[in-house]
C-alpha cells in the first residue's frame, strides 16, 4: 500500500482537476490519497466521483497562525459538511481574495505591471491568493515574488489576513471528525521552523501527527522531526504535497506508511 496524504487540485492553487487527481494517484502507484486543498472542499465531491482505483482521504490544508508564524494544518478524514469548519474555512477564503486583491494593488504601487484581470485570469475560477499574485509577478519577470521587496510576509506588498489560531484550528479539525496533522514545519522555504516546544503544545491541544517527510524538508530535519514526534506521541507522516505543474514535485515522492494511516483512522474516530 503507497499513500500520499496531501495533494492540491484546481480548487485552490494547484494545475490539475480534481476529477483527474484519482487517475494520476493511480499511475503513480498510489493506493490511497489525500486532497488537501487551501480552505477549501470544493474539489471533494468530483475527486470523489473519480476515485475508482484509489481510495480518496477528505482533507483540507487550514492556513493558521502559530504565534508570529503562518502555519498550515492538514484535516484529514474530516466531515466537509460540518457547519462550524465550513464557516471559518469560508471566512479564510473571502478574506484571502480581499487579500490578493489588495496586493496587486500595492504591486502595481510598487511598478509591477501587473492587472486584476491577470491575476484572476492565472486562478482560472479558484479562489484568489498569493500564489495567483505570485505568478503574475513571475510573468512580467519578477521570479522571486516571496520576498521582503514583493509579497512575503512582512514584504512591501503584504497584506495582513484574518488568521486562525493553529489549536483552534486543531480543534475544529476533531470536532469535525478528523484527525490534525501539522504540515510541512520544517521547510526551507518557511521564514522560521516550528520549534520543538510550539510542537509540544499543538501536540497537548490534540494534534494527531506532523508531516517530516516533505520535498522541502532535508534528511536531517525529517530525522529531527520523527525523533519529536517520537517524544510527544505524534504520527509521523509523508506526503508529496502536489500542486501539478506549479511544483517540480511528482505525486507519491514522499509517502505515509500504512500503519500511521492506520492510527491517523482511529484518531479521527476518537
Amino acid at each position: 500500500m503507497t499513500i500520499d496524504l496531501h495533494a492540491h487540485s484546481t480548487a485552490s492553487d494547484g494545475t490539475t482537476p480534481p476529477a483527474h487527481l484519482p487517475r494520476l494517484a493511480a499511475e503513480a502507484g498510489l493506493s490511497v490519497f489525500a486532497l488537501t486543498d487551501h480552505d477549501t472542499f470544493a474539489g471533494l465531491a468530483e475527486a470523489s466521483r473519480a476515485a475508482a482505483d484509489v481510495e480518496l482521504v477528505p482533507g483540507v490544508e487550514i492556513s493558521c497562525r502559530l504565534d508570529d508564524a503562518e502555519v498550515h494544518l492538514l484535516g484529514l478524514f474530516v466531515d466537509p459538511g460540518h457547519a462550524p469548519l465550513a464557516a471559518e474555512l469560508e471566512l479564510i477564503r473571502t478574506d484571502r481574495a480581499r487579500r490578493a486583491e489588495r496586493m496587486v494593488e500595492r504591486c502595481r504601487e510598487l511598478g509591477a505591471p501587473i492587472t486584476q484581470a491577470q491575476v484572476r485570469a492565472i486562478a482560472g475560477g479558484a479562489p484568489l491568493g498569493r500564489p495567483h499574485v505570485a505568478a503574475a509577478l513571475a510573468a512580467v519577470g519578477i521570479a522571486d515574488a516571496f520576498t521582503a521587496d514583493w509579497i512575503a510576509d512582512g514584504g512591501r506588498a503584504d497584506v495582513p489576513k484574518h488568521v486562525l489560531a493553529t489549536a483552534d484550528a486543531v480543534a475544529l479539525v476533531r470536532a469535525a471528525g478528523g484527525a490534525a496533522v501539522l504540515a510541512h514545519p520544517r521547510s526551507v522555504k518557511r521564514r522560521a521552523e516550528v520549534t520543538d516546544a510550539q510542537l509540544a503544545g499543538l501536540a497537548s491541544a490534540g494534534l494527531a501527527g506532523v508531516e517530516a517527510d516533505h520535498p522541502e524538508q532535508p534528511p536531517e530535519v525529517r530525522e529531527r522531526l520523527r525523533a519529536v514526534a517520537a517524544e510527544l506521541g505524534l504520527l509521523v507522516t509523508g506526503a508529496s504535497d502536489f500542486h501539478g505543474d506549479r511544483k517540480p514535485v511528482r505525486l507519491g515522492e514522499c509517502t505515509t506508511s500504512p500503519d500511521v494511516l492506520a492510527g491517523l483512522r482511529e484518531a479521527a474516530r476518537g
